[in-house]
């Protein structure tokens, strides 16, 4: 479990370092993810055949319009918010929202009443400690930027420059967060579809089926160029939508549900922090990006608060269990 994690979280910093390279190249958000959800849905229907034919779930139409809403927020807004967020914000930046999504999605579970909070247990308390850890970190890393603690010399140091960065950095987190609220929104509604329907191989190519389908007509319907789908197929840009498509979607996909078997679902949440560590380190390495102190100082709260929220669910599952 420990290796698979670490390969996933691998697997994830390259995602979010290749996706923005393709983005800030001129590839259209809309047009990477409908191509990145359609190569899963064909490498793997086959696939999902053969292992989930025995698995006798029905599928409803009630059941595959569940799904349907499902996969226009997880694989289309959320993603789409996602790649959109590229285009303003670094790869860092991105990354770290993402540690956000526990914090939502514990706060849309409680004004669903989906989770109860009592404020005078401990696990209620570190909720909300966590939830609070996790804004304040959004906020100082989306708005301060503090001294500097790395930087390339070449990229200058005129305040003009750091104005329209802060502003478009704004922007781009904005957008991100917005993907997170999308994304942990699924996380409830899949929760309860992954219950009623066992074949998971086959529910994740009809989720990713949608989506591309679903991305495709929204791209269409905003940009009538054809030459917008005709991609510049560089071999950066097909490498990445592929390893998205079947690295991403895929093998981390099998790796999670494997590791969750054998250690639990807090055990991979662990992990999240380390793909925004060697992320931020590898895009000051390749991308040139300043590294602040007010990064340094939100990622530790959004950190921090993540694992707040991981400590208050095992109390709370050994309580239960």
């Amino acid at each position: 479990p420990l290796l698979a994690m670490l390969l996933t979280q691998s697997i994830y910093t390259g995602m979010f370092l290749l996706s923005k390279a393709a983005i800030s190249s001129g590839m259209k958000p809309y047009v990477f993810v409908a191509y990145r959800q359609a190569i899963p849905t064909l490498v793997f229907a086959p696939l999902a055949y053969f292992y989930d034919r025995k698995k006798t779930s029905a599928l409803t139409p009630r059941l595959l319009i569940k799904i349907y809403v499902a996969s226009v927020l997880g694989m289309h807004a959320s993603m789409n918010l996602t790649y959109f967020a590229f285009e303003f914000a670094t790869a860092t930046y991105i990354n770290a929202i993402s540690n956000v999504v526990p914090a939502l999605v514990f706060v849309i579970a409680v004004a669903l009443k989906m989770e109860r909070l009592c404020a005078t247990e401990r696990r209620g308390q570190a909720k909300v400690l966590g939830l609070v850890m996790c804004i304040g970190g959004a906020i100082v890393f989306t708005l301060y930027r503090g001294p500097t603690i790395y930087s390339d010399r070449r990229l200058g140091s005129s305040s003009v420059v750091y104005t329209r960065r802060k502003d478009s950095t704004i922007k781009g987190c904005l957008l991100a967060l917005a993907a997170q609220l999308a994304w942990a929104t699924w996380l409830l509604i899949q929760n309860d579809i992954v219950e009623e329907y066992k074949a998971h191989l086959r529910l994740m190519v009809l989720q990713c089926g949608f989506g591309s389908a679903t991305t495709a007509i929204f791209g269409v319907a905003i940009d009538r160029n054809a030459s917008s789908w005709r991609v510049q197929w560089n071999s950066s840009n097909i490498f990445t939508v592929v390893y998205c498509g079947i690295a991403v979607t895929g093998v981390t996909y099998t790796l999670q549900n494997w590791v969750v078997g054998k250690k639990g679902p807090v055990y991979p949440a662990v992990f999240n922090p380390l793909s925004l560590v060697m992320t931020a380190i590898l895009s000051a390495i390749f991308y040139r990006d300043a590294i602040y102190c007010g990064s340094v100082v939100g990622g530790v709260l959004l950190v921090g608060g993540l694992y707040c929220f991981l400590w208050a669910k095992n109390l709370e599952s050994r309580q239960e269990g």
